[in-house]
């Protein structure tokens, strides 16, 4: 076996004793083949691809540019020569959050938003009601699906049963406090979820994470949980709170949250009631390339046994506003070189995948078009609010027109398509008939989204 010890460019050698490193029996040259031939790839095939080979350090530009070109291939086979986008909305209910992840400048400590807080802050909280005129709002610009991804305010609980056993609870782990501790009440997760489910507008929301701040002090089951959120309204699942599905990497960069094994336990439960949902992974911090693949892995496992999964998401991390940052434990995020091996690895090994998308927020616009060729064969959507990559640094915008989106999709070769969440519908775009706007969401009618 070969041993490679080397790190991501932007991690100082061997600050982390990990158990796992890239390291690989397996040579570039058979694992190529195997990816061209669309054989099913094993953990070694994946980390010789991804490093561009462990015979030699650093990443080889011309193995680089055979890696990609095989994933542009596959990604022609199995999904043609569409670029889809989904007209959508962020509404993420609050920022109040005691997680304490590393990589995140979203949340803000909950003590903030205590009545007896008299220090100003920049973070939010909305009520059932507010988010429900927000989506409503928005309804009339053509969205077909509105996102939330939230913090984890300790006022927030599944339902009014819930909220009567944490309330009636005499433990202190369970990050509990009365909403009326609070400046302004979040109500329950089944209360912002009919609040948003208005108007047959698709829900996306409830991680894996917020699934388990949902049942703490319960012996509910994540199956149970899920339930009683479709039931509220909850159409779809976003796979984020993934990070990277290896526990030794979690301890690092988030150590209260779940456990790799309990992500996936409730994603299983979330396919287990019939909800859709994505995947993610968060990387371009501390990990190396081999935790990567081992994701990968996790996810193609998964989608074995659920085949719900819908899209895989790769996320480069967003740095300079974080606390991993701010403390020097990264020096900076992926290189451009590990952005596109990412996005084409991701394409070979989740066989079982067929969405592989590219995140315009993550990567911009030029690196984000080049992700189209290599693998990638969605861009996302228009994301009219976006916070969470803003407030780590991000700097690529915060929503994105259908006359933008056709014209850089068609600007590279490819064929527009807005698609619905799950990509059950899709609509081409003829970019010689203008205006650009939506007509998959329930009140869409082709108007543009955005005014230009």
């Amino acid at each position: 076996m070969a041993d490679v010890s080397r790190r991501l460019s932007n991690v100082p050698r061997d600050r982390y004793d990990w158990e796992f490193v890239p390291e690989s029996d397996q040579t570039f040259e058979r694992a190529l083949e195997k990816a061209r031939a669309g054989k099913r790839l094993t953990v070694d095939d994946g980390i010789a691809l991804i490093t561009t080979g462990t015979d030699r350090p650093g990443i080889d530009p011309e193995r680089k540019e055979q890696v990609l070109e095989a994933a542009d291939r596959r990604r022609a086979e199995v999904v043609g020569e569409e670029v889809t986008f989904v007209a959508n909305l962020n509404n993420n209910v609050t920022t109040a959050c005691n997680t304490g992840c590393l990589f995140c400048n979203f949340k803000d400590t909950s003590r903030n938003f205590l009545v007896e807080n008299d220090e100003s802050h920049s973070g939010f909280t909305r009520t059932p009601e507010e988010s429900r005129r927000i989506v409503e709002n928005a309804l009339d610009t053509g969205i077909y699906e509105v996102t939330s991804v939230s913090g984890l305010h300790p006022a927030l609980a599944l339902d009014d049963e819930h909220l009567e056993i944490l309330d009636g609870s005499d433990r202190g782990d369970l990050n509990y406090r009365p909403a009326v501790q609070y400046e302004k009440d979040p109500g329950t997760y089944c209360e912002q979820l009919r609040a948003m489910s208005v108007g047959g507008v698709h829900v996306h929301s409830m991680t894996p994470e917020e699934a388990y701040h949902a049942r703490r002090g319960t012996d509910w089951s994540y199956e149970e949980v899920y339930r009683r959120l479709a039931a509220a309204g909850l159409d779809s699942v976003p796979g984020t709170a993934a990070e990277i599905l290896v526990d030794e990497v979690r301890e690092v960069i988030c150590p209260g949250k779940i456990r790799s094994e309990e992500w996936v336990e409730a994603m299983e439960a979330a396919a287990a009631v019939g909800l859709p949902m994505t995947a993610t992974i968060m990387y371009g911090h501390v990990e190396n390339e081999a935790h990567r693949v081992l994701h990968l892995d996790v996810i193609r496992d998964l989608q074995e046994r659920t085949g719900a999964i819908t899209e895989f998401v790769p996320l480069s991390f967003v740095h300079p506003s974080t606390p991993l940052y701010e403390r020097g434990m990264v020096d900076g995020g992926a290189t451009a070189d590990e952005d596109e091996l990412m996005i084409a690895v991701s394409r070979l090994y989740l066989d079982n995948v067929d969405h592989i998308q590219s995140s315009w927020v993550k990567y911009g616009d030029e690196l984000g078009l080049k992700m189209l060729s290599c693998g990638a064969d969605d861009f996302m959507g228009t994301i009219l609010s976006e916070e969470i990559t803003k407030r780590a640094g991000g700097r690529f915008g915060e929503y994105r027109s259908f006359e933008e989106y056709v014209e850089m999709i068609t600007a590279i070769g490819r064929i527009p398509a807005e698609r619905s969440t799950d990509y059950e519908q899709r609509r081409r775009i003829d970019p010689t008939d203008p205006p650009f706007g939506p007509e998959l969401g329930p009140r869409a009618d082709g108007t543009p989204l955005l005014e230009q």
